[in-house]
């Protein structure tokens, strides 16, 4: 059977209003001035500790390990606490799942958020049950781009081709090290022209995604 693996933040799901807010409550902790959503738009997409990293640097912060740890700890403390209220699912994805789940393909995720807030956000939109494996930032000692966790993933399959869906360079590079052909959706955290990445396929709508997906599948 095919299988397919999707990217969680920007691909599935607009998360960074979550995000957001999470950061923000760090901040305010001790009275720093907030972030705004388009900042954190730019950080997301190489896991909480890069995520952190980019805030620090936004900040003019020196880097500094202590600190670093204390920003992440708290950030995921407010996160783990409410990762999914104000995340929506991107038009078409809760269709485009179902249809494809119902048609016999096989589907995975592969994300540099932790696995917890991952299952989570799924779950709460009664979507965790179709997925066969879950990969997150956490699940190995290497996050994407480095083909590893798409492995992973992948290897949770009984054979068939397997493709992957996501929604930015970090994605795009990951799929490429994996060998694995890409779809990439244009309407998520990309920054850098769509042109200019790998890719087999491009959408903007999950209901085009489909029969992109049958087609990378056959060929």
């Amino acid at each position: 059977m095919p299988a397919v693996i999707f990217d969680l933040d920007g691909t599935l799901v607009d998360s960074a209003p979550d995000i957001h807010a999470a950061l923000n409550l760090t901040l305010a902790e001790e009275e720093a001035p907030p972030l705004t959503l388009p900042q954190v738009v730019g950080f997301i997409g190489n896991g909480v500790p890069v995520l952190i990293e980019r805030v620090m640097r936004a900040r003019g912060e020196p880097t500094d390990a202590a600190r670093h740890k204390d920003l992440h700890d708290r950030f995921m403390r407010h996160y783990n606490a409410d990762p999914a209220t104000l995340t929506t699912l991107y038009p078409g994805v809760e269709a485009c799942l179902r249809g494809l789940s119902a048609a016999g393909w096989q589907i995975g995720l592969c994300t540099n958020k932790p696995q917890g807030p991952s299952r989570e956000i799924l779950g709460s939109f009664g979507l965790l049950e179709l997925f066969a494996v879950v990969i997150g930032g956490d699940s190995l000692s290497v996050k994407k781009p480095d083909p590893a966790p798409l492995r992973a993933a992948a290897a949770a399959f009984d054979g068939g081709p397997v493709l992957y869906v996501g929604d930015s360079e970090v994605d795009a590079a990951a799929a490429a090290a994996a060998g694995l052909p890409f779809a990439l959706f244009t309407e998520g955290y990309r920054k850098t022209p769509a042109q200019d990445l790998p890719h087999q396929a491009l959408f903007s709508h999950f209901d085009a995604l489909p029969a992109l997906l049958q087609g990378l599948a056959c060929s």
